[in-house]
């Protein structure tokens, strides 16, 4: 065994051993939630979960696989946002016949539209599945369509120049939609169509499980997209640009692909949500909630490691709903000393981020380091290449 495949696999158990602690901590503190507050609060766990697990996978390919500076993640969420409140539900109303133009947006008509298209979502199971199909393909071709837009500044602009561009695209287009009511309601939240009114009931825990497993075919999805040529070329490029234009790599072309990719799933993320909440609020959707926190989660889960990011969001999600739900019961003793507990869940993430970042510099379960050609080749092409000089 050579040195190489000695530290690999020391490398691969340490990676495996990580993931069974963080695995068994998750586990440990489900239980606990569950124990002490049942089952809603879990589904509620994981139904957040899914949503920012799809949308900071899709940070994880542009920042940690490209190295993109992707501080605009909300543009994208906000994209998908937008269509899937402004289009599915107007396609809806012209195909029965009711108001589907500007006036669709209104307050004053909107809360009698929807009702009346859910109605008819819940009495035809083909036409709730046709409707949902919809408003992902929707939300993606938007996602692609700002993804593709946002890699235009990309290709001219580097490092902090290029973040803040970014940064101001998805507060433009927040404004934008809070400002012009035609879009999503301006000031005044638009609901949307419920392609999940038939279950009743059951509806909460049949999106939890649908959201689930599209976040799972997403998570597939990507690890096959980083572990194939395309995956090896954005690397290249996050690691050394110079070395990938001697390569004869078109970064231009890359970046434009990553980003409209990114930005698609991404904006699946931003239908997905405004599906579970049932409206959109423009100024709901700001940068602190969709371009903060996945950063966190994907720092804490490990840069570049879809597993990571994964876990990541699953711990900190947990761990951010335990604040929120005992903050007052354990840390009520700090009121006698004029500091309110309602205050504490940004300052304890913000410490747990921080103690991560500090003893856990690459995340719970780090990018894990595989080399260009699988070992066999390697020794193959070795082989040959002593034959040949033999």
């Amino acid at each position: 065994m050579t040195v190489n495949e000695s530290s690999g696999g020391i490398f691969k158990s340490l990676i495996a051993s990580r993931i069974t602690y963080v695995l068994a901590i998750i586990i440990a503190l489900l239980a606990f939630l569950y124990f002490t507050r049942g089952l809603s609060i879990i589904l509620t766990i994981l139904i957040q979960v899914t949503i920012f697990s799809i949308i900071t996978m899709s940070l994880n390919l542009e920042s940690g696989y490209s190295g993109i500076p992707q501080f605009g993640r909300v543009a994208a969420v906000i994209a998908g946002a937008f269509a899937v409140g402004a289009i599915p539900g107007r396609i809806m109303a012209a195909f029965m016949g009711l108001p589907a133009g500007a006036e669709y947006a209104s307050d004053t008509v909107n809360f009698r539209l929807v009702p009346e298209i859910n109605t008819l979502l819940a009495n035809s199971w083909l036409m709730s599945l046709g409707f949902l199909a919809m408003c992902l393909v929707i939300a993606a071709l938007s996602g692609a369509l700002i993804g593709w837009l946002i890699s235009r500044p990309a290709i001219r602009l580097k490092e902090g120049y290029l973040g803040i561009s970014m940064l101001a695209i998805g507060d433009f287009l927040m404004w934008v939609g809070h400002n012009w009511s035609i879009i999503v309601g301006g000031s005044v939240p638009v609901n949307v169509p419920d392609p999940f009114r038939m279950f009743g009931t059951n509806r909460f825990t049949v999106i939890v499980v649908v959201f689930f497993v599209i976040a799972v075919l997403i998570f597939v999805y990507l690890n096959k997209l980083t572990q194939s040529p395309f995956g090896r070329n954005l690397r290249m490029l996050r690691d050394n640009d110079l070395s990938a234009v001697a390569a004869g790599l078109d970064i231009v072309k890359v970046r434009t692909q990553c980003l409209v990719i990114g930005a698609a799933i991404a904006a699946i993320g931003g239908g997905l949500y405004v599906i579970y909440t049932g409206s959109v609020a423009a100024i709901g959707l700001t940068r602190l909630t969709f371009t903060f926190w996945p950063w966190a989660y994907m720092m804490l889960g490990g840069i570049g490691s879809n597993i990571g990011v994964f876990l990541g969001v699953i711990l900190l999600t947990i761990l951010r709903t335990m604040i929120i739900i005992f903050r007052s019961t354990w840390f009520g003793f700090l009121m006698a000393v004029g500091i309110d507990p309602l205050w504490l869940e940004f300052t304890l993430l913000g410490a747990v981020i921080i103690i991560v970042i500090l003893f856990l510099p690459h995340g719970l379960v780090p990018e894990k380091i595989a080399p260009m050609l699988p070992s066999k080749r390697i020794k193959k092409v070795l082989a040959d290449r002593q034959v040949v000089s033999g």
